[in-house]
């Protein structure tokens, strides 16, 4: 009991004074990969366009149609793919929890050998399992956290994963349109705000990973750019062909 207490107290300790970021937010992944996507592929697109000598009305509406399509493309995916996800989960919590209802004693005593498995004494196990087997509730967290790598209280949410990739996404992708709808004439001002905005984009995403900013803007700048140049040529024969 002592050894069990002292363990209890070193956790509490160590949660106080030791934090992480979120790796498994739901709105996170969505809202980065939105805003490139918006970004590479707009701005990819609008450039074909204009590679094959269209009119700046045909590439502003390529771009808002582009824009469009896209943010809610990129919503129902993330949508469609957390809700399976969420649901497959639940699913397999369902099949812990009758699990756990039908037979107890062989779950606490699976749930001891994989303490034994990870260096804990038998004994001590044992005891453990059975106090963390008290709570029915607590006993699923632990085996869902045990067995399956997940935490039942904190599941990713299909609608903040839809709304965050569609906005992420709507603003990335407006970027390359907005000079054209303030009056630009040209496609070079909508070619560099959409670069400055895939290079502070990929600053950006510095802050929540082990990269430096100027690695991770000039990474993102370089993939966009090549892909924005690869269309842009692509246009161009393809216009001369046709």
């Amino acid at each position: 009991m002592a050894v069990i207490e002292s363990v209890a107290s070193l956790h509490e300790a160590h949660r106080d004074n030791h934090t992480h970021r979120d790796v498994n937010g739901g709105w996170l992944r969505p809202a980065v990969f939105g805003a490139m996507d918006g970004l590479v592929s707009n701005l990819a697109l609008m450039t074909g366009v204009a590679g094959g000598s269209a009119s700046q009305q045909t590439i502003v509406v390529t771009g808002l149609a582009g824009l469009a399509a896209g943010a809610f493309s990129m919503a129902a995916g993330e949508y469609t793919s957390v809700a399976s996800q969420r649901e497959l989960v639940l699913a397999e919590l369902a099949v812990e929890r009758h699990e756990l209802r039908k037979h107890p004693d062989d779950e606490q005593a699976e749930l001891a050998a994989l303490y034994v498995s990870r260096g804990v004494e038998p004994e001590l196990a044992r005891e453990v399992a059975a106090q963390l087997s008290r709570d029915p509730e607590q006993a699923l967290e632990i085996h869902a956290r045990e067995e399956l790598g997940i935490d039942p209280d904190d599941l990713p949410s299909p609608t903040v994963a839809a709304v965050s990739s569609f906005g992420a996404f709507a603003l990335g992708a407006l970027l390359p349109v907005l000079p054209y709808l303030l009056g630009a004439s040209a496609l070079w001002p909508a070619v560099l705000l959409a670069l400055a905005g895939l290079f502070g984009a990929g600053a950006l995403v510095a802050r929540v990973t082990a990269r430096s900013w100027w690695f991770s803007g000039v990474r993102q700048l370089a993939l966009g750019g090549g892909a924005a140049a690869l269309t842009y040529g692509l246009g161009h024969v393809i216009g001369a062909a046709v």
